[in-house]
């Protein structure tokens, strides 16, 4: 399937993806970690190359070089990679991905400190394929999800729950990579770099929620990760001010799709890459992610389709 004006074929984006994939285990073997017995592969692969595929995604309507978007890419996904080494940790999480999480293989040391590594990696990666700008712009959003984090973890956790600060944390701790991706694939300059980054908050925002959703209702066998700790360590997210009732977060991911939509509305082309992502890559993701709350709620299977706008309680 194409975008109608992204030009971004599925066997392309196939093909990039691999690309993507080989940059990243090429500067993970670069490290001191080529002397271990951990496989950069195994480390690296797997997930849903999110971030990546919205970097691809619009690169080519913001005219930015196929270069750069790899780049973006790869360092988008080593940083997201090593905030998932740390989340194991902070979480307990024993599974990640089918697998037992790094930590229990390699121990919490191990994971902080490849974490780190593979962080600094992807800064010295964009230092050397793109304009500075661009890594100035992944050292922000970087901070916003350390503080994020920060914030969730030893300033939220165990009070009461707000949706605003819960929607906040969302957008900060998830949404700044995907705001990343597109702001950097987009040449980290300019009023349409500026659009594709706040719709990236957007879809970040949306999927955490999702997230947080399928930590509250999934099953971790089938998820392939460790849920249910949100709760047990009283973290601050919206599924826990929904107190059960997945229908106030199921109808703010509706909200933020419109207002990405709308964003990107004077940008015509880049408006239509935007939908391919969402329609092709971020929809399939949200809707694995929320269709055990919907059983949950109906008593059956999941109904597709679309929710009406609604502002969610606060």
């Amino acid at each position: 399937m194409r975008g109608a004006l992204t030009g971004v074929s599925e066997a392309h984006m196939t093909h990039q993806l691999a690309s993507v994939e080989r940059m990243m285990i090429e500067w993970a073997r670069r490290s001191p970690l080529a002397e271990t017995d951990v496989d950069p592969a195994a480390l690296i692969g797997g997930g849903k190359r999110l971030r990546a595929r919205l970097a691809l995604r619009v690169a080519p309507v913001a005219d930015e070089r196929p270069e750069i978007a790899l780049a973006v890419a790869a360092a988008v996904e080593m940083v997201h990679a090593a905030s998932l080494l740390h989340d194991d940790v902070i979480d307990g999480g024993r599974l990640r991905r089918g697998a037992p999480a790094f930590w229990v293989a390699h121990g919490v040391q191990g994971a902080i400190l490849v974490g780190d590594l593979l962080m600094c990696a992807a800064y010295d990666l964009l230092r050397r394929a793109a304009p500075v700008e661009v890594l100035h712009a992944l050292v922000e959003h970087t901070r916003e999800v350390c503080s994020a984090e920060v914030e969730q973890e030893l300033v939220l956790r165990g009070r009461p729950i707000t949706w605003a600060a819960a929607e906040r944390a969302a957008r900060l701790k998830t949404g700044a990579l995907f705001a990343f991706a597109a702001y950097g694939a987009a040449g980290a300059r300019g009023p349409l770099a500026d659009a594709l980054r706040e719709a990236g908050y957007h879809a970040g925002t949306a999927y955490q929620l999702s997230d947080d959703l399928l930590d509250q209702h999934g099953d971790s066998r089938e998820a392939g990760k460790t849920l249910g700790r949100d709760a047990a360590r009283r973290k601050h997210t919206a599924a826990a001010l929904a107190d059960g009732d997945p229908m106030p977060v199921l109808r703010r991911l509706d909200e933020l799709r419109e207002a990405a939509d709308r964003r990107l509305a004077d940008w015509p082309e880049a408006l239509e890459a935007w939908r391919v992502f969402w329609m092709l890559d971020l929809q399939p993701a949200l809707d694995a992610n929320t269709h055990a709350a919907r059983d949950n709620r109906s008593g059956g299977p999941s109904a597709t389709g679309s929710h009406q706008p609604n502002r969610p309680v606060t």
